[in-house]
């Protein structure tokens, strides 16, 4: 069986429901210290602890290391990541599923993989839960999962392992208040991306915009009209069944998937506040425009740290994290925003022999350049996003002292 189309739901009163099942649970089995000694194997590094002793900075003979002074696992990842290990030890034969990777960074999810924890499969943008029985144990990564695949799952007699970040819960709290209030959710976020779907489902009547060129695009409609097939066709695939623009952009709340780089969210918030501040008024302000604060307190950090590294004198810029993280495109961003020669890669093993790197530029695919490290003195700026371990940091570190020491 395949993830069911959306229906109307009271998520509301269904998630009640659920936090109050037996076979639901969203605060581990307090064998935290059972499997502390496994994630500090697989994940822990000396030598990032040493940097962070040294002011960020590691010199080894012509190449200097200057270290995000924020970077790396997020305390709602290193949750996520803990509560799946302990899911594992606490059904120790039981099958065990993740509706999709636990966190966006491929050696954590390989992790997972050797302790013979099973992934729903997605055959043409669509997951197939057709092998998941009653009694398997289920596990809702950090970014959630959408009402729909909560339903199917309790429905199905699933044992349910909810991973989900409080700060994306408290985006759907946010989306819930809009839809109490009949009030549109403009969700800034990217379509497929699997917190944002989760969130619209949480939504009543929504709108997801990708940027501030689309949301620009969403205010002239509400200042002017438009043509509104246009529109349609412009978010067809964005927006909740049914929506009408001329009747669903009268009143609109502002939320976010909590991984976006945070200056322009709040740039969307504040063009929305402008355009029905000037289309009905200070006087109506408040009965067509709602805004909450949920921006995550680690992508900011992340972002805030990468600013002030970009602000120092850089050779080039590596930033590491899953090619699909959105916290680790961002920050990519942010290098290319200033001219920084600039590497997003996934795995140490993007950094190969002979001086090469394997790495994806913005908007683009992978690509492979030649020659990665100058000669000379070289000092290198490093950030990781909030789903990558300090040890593939510093396996990354090390292969670009070996080149330099080659």
């Amino acid at each position: 069986m395949r993830t069911p189309v959306a229906a109307f739901v009271d998520t509301r009163a269904f998630k009640r429901s659920l936090h109050h099942s037996e076979r639901y649970n969203r605060r581990g089995f307090g064998l935290g210290e059972e499997v502390a000694g496994s994630l500090e194997q697989a994940y822990q590094s000396d030598l990032i602890a040493k940097l962070r002793e040294n002011g960020y900075e590691l010199r080894r003979g012509r190449l200097t290391i200057r270290l995000a002074e924020a970077f790396g696992f997020c305390w709602g990842v290193e949750r996520a990541v803990a509560m799946a290990y302990e899911t594992r030890r606490h059904y120790p034969t039981e099958r065990i599923w993740i509706t999709n990777e636990i966190i966006h960074n491929p050696s954590v999810n390989d992790h997972l993989r050797e302790m013979d924890v099973q992934f729903i499969q997605v055959e043409g943008g669509v997951k197939d839960f057709s092998d998941v029985a009653s009694g398997d144990v289920v596990i809702l990564p950090a970014f959630g999962a959408t009402v729909q695949e909560m339903q199917l799952l309790n429905e199905r007699g699933c044992h349910i392992v909810d991973t989900t970040c409080p700060w994306v819960s408290k985006v759907w709290n946010t989306v819930e208040k809009h839809k109490k209030h009949a009030f549109t959710s403009i969700i800034h976020g990217k379509v497929k991306h699997e917190e944002t779907l989760a969130t619209s489902s949480f939504a009543g009547t929504y709108l997801v915009v990708l940027d501030m060129a689309e949301a620009q695009m969403v205010c002239d409609y509400i200042l002017e009209g438009g043509d509104r097939h246009a529109f349609m066709d412009r978010f067809a695939k964005a927006c909740s069944p049914g929506f009408d623009p001329d009747r669903d952009l009268a009143r609109v709340g502002v939320a976010n998937q909590t991984t976006m780089l945070k200056s322009e969210t709040e740039e969307i918030g504040r063009l929305f506040e402008r355009t029905m501040l000037k289309r009905y008024g200070p006087a109506e302000l408040s009965e067509h425009f709602l805004a909450f604060n949920t921006i995550c307190d680690a992508t900011q950090e992340r972002q805030d740290a990468m600013f002030a590294l970009v602000d120092e004198p850089l050779d080039l810029m590596v930033v590491i994290g899953g090619y699909n993280s959105s916290n680790t495109t961002h920050l990519q961003e942010i290098a290319v925003s200033r001219g920084i020669r600039s590497f997003h890669i996934d795995t140490p093993e993007r950094i190969g022999p002979g001086n090469q790197i394997e790495h994806m530029p913005l908007g683009s695919a992978l690509e492979t350049e030649r020659p990665f490290l100058p000669e000379g003195p070289i000092r290198v700026g490093i950030t990781s996003g909030a789903s990558t371990p300090d040890r593939v940091v510093e396996d990354i570190i090390e292969r670009m002292v070996a080149l330099t020491e080659a």
